[in-house]
């Protein structure tokens, strides 16, 4: 599996104003799978995946040390521009953020941003289709966005993700928000797009997880000499194992919940 990692934490710690949230991270993500991210509140699940793509570099007084390496390559390295990193790693967010734009606009403008000089129309209409919502909204793509409806926002989101070609796709809960139907639209376009992207998708549905996940991280907090709560990863494994057979019992603890595997 050595071959098949696209993403690589060693030795990842973050920071906010010098005190430690996440220490001493070791994960492999392997490429065209989907990885789900579990555990408690305040875990930093959320706090990983912006390392992942750099985002935490918006955040005042945050620190990021160790190597997080996409395809070998350090995403901090002084080389790569971050607008570049969070191009070829995409964020999709808890709630749907459409720009206040037209359905076009929405896919369009991230392509203007970063130099395409390709017809736009057709990477629109293909990414609108990679998500199913091309039919929806093919005869409205003038239409300001925020006129969808909350799963459909959330699926032109991941299409203005996907319009910029990625090879990562990472998920802060992506169906909070959205209805049964809506979450299960999601769902099965999850296993649809891990064909050509890996997804990396922080969860706190325990039963999502275990539906959608190929792998599964599971975190939770420890307490360091100075009081601190440190988020740290307790277990990585096949989804099957962290549901049927997980090694540590504070993951048995977690998972008890009445989940069964798929």
């Amino acid at each position: 599996m050595e071959d098949n990692v696209i993403l690589r934490t060693e030795n990842l710690s973050v920071f906010y104003d010098g005190i430690p949230v996440l220490e001493g991270l070791n994960l492999a993500i392997y490429r065209n799978q989907i990885t789900g991210i579990i555990g408690r509140s305040g875990c930093g699940k959320s706090t990983l995946l912006r390392s992942f793509n750099r985002l935490n570099d918006l955040v005042k007084g945050a620190q990021v040390k160790g190597k997080i390496l996409l395809s070998g390559q350090d995403v901090y390295d002084k080389s790569l521009n971050p607008v570049e990193v969070r191009r070829r790693i995409g964020m999709v967010f808890q709630r749907p953020n459409p720009f206040p734009k037209s359905i076009y606009e929405n896919i369009a403008v991230g392509l203007r941003v970063n130099g395409y000089q390709g017809d736009l129309d057709e990477v629109v209409e293909y990414s609108l289709m990679q998500v199913g919502l091309w039919d929806e909204v093919k005869h409205n793509l003038r239409k300001n966005a925020l006129s969808l409806s909350g799963g459909q926002q959330q699926r032109l989101c991941i299409a203005r993700a996907i319009a910029l070609s990625p090879e990562i796709i990472l998920m802060d809960e992506p169906c909070s928000a959205l209805d049964p139907i809506s979450t299960l639209h999601i769902e099965n376009l999850l296993y649809e797009l891990k064909e050509n992207y890996t997804i990396v998708v922080v969860t706190h549905d325990l039963k999502q997880a275990a539906r959608i996940s190929d792998y599964i991280a599971y975190f939770d907090l420890k307490t360091n000499e100075n009081g601190a709560k440190i988020a740290y990863l307790v277990e990585y494994d096949r989804t099957e194992i962290i549901f049927q057979k997980p090694k540590h019992q504070s993951t048995m603890n977690y998972i008890t919940g009445g989940v069964r595997y798929k």
